[in-house]
């Protein structure tokens, strides 16, 4: 894994949570620096994701394991902050990312994405990732017949 080649952490103390904190946290993402980024990491966090094989990972041990998953399946990661919204409190944000990923085969992964970051102490308690996509499955299969019909009927 790569080591982060960015500035050094530094932040208001007063402030449990700030788009420097959370951009450096995604600095380390894309560097793979795996021990930087599990330092950004509560003890007891949380982190769901769908794109990882355990959606809603529990503590470090959890977290650790799947992002080494992720570093693994992925050639490069990207993630430029496109809107930051914090909440009043301080405790937590929303980050609208743009994503550019690269797969081993060099397949590019451009999408939006949405995390909600929730902080304690400087460090992430909760950190869940939302994607655009649609539901999967059987929801998915009712969707697309139910919107046909609705096309066909609205023809008529």
């Amino acid at each position: 894994m790569n080591n982060v080649k960015h500035r050094e952490k530094s932040f208001d103390i007063n402030k449990p949570i700030s788009k420097e904190l959370i951009r450096y946290f995604f600095d380390t993402i894309e560097a793979k620096d795996i021990t930087a980024a599990m330092d950004d990491f509560n003890e007891g966090a949380e982190f769901i994701d769908p794109h990882y094989p355990n959606t809603h990972m529990k503590g470090k041990a959890e977290i650790l394991s799947g992002l080494t998953w992720g570093f693994k399946g992925l050639k490069k990661l990207g993630f430029t902050i496109v809107n930051y919204f914090e909440a009043e409190d301080g405790q937590s944000a929303a980050v609208e990312v743009a994503t550019a990923h690269e797969l081993p085969n060099g397949k590019k992964l451009n999408f939006p994405q949405v995390f909600i970051f929730e902080v304690k102490d400087h460090k992430i308690t909760r950190l869940q990732a939302y994607e655009p996509y649609g539901p999967h499955g059987v929801i998915n299969i009712m969707l697309i017949v139910t919107r046909f019909i609705n096309k066909v009927k609205s023809r008529s």
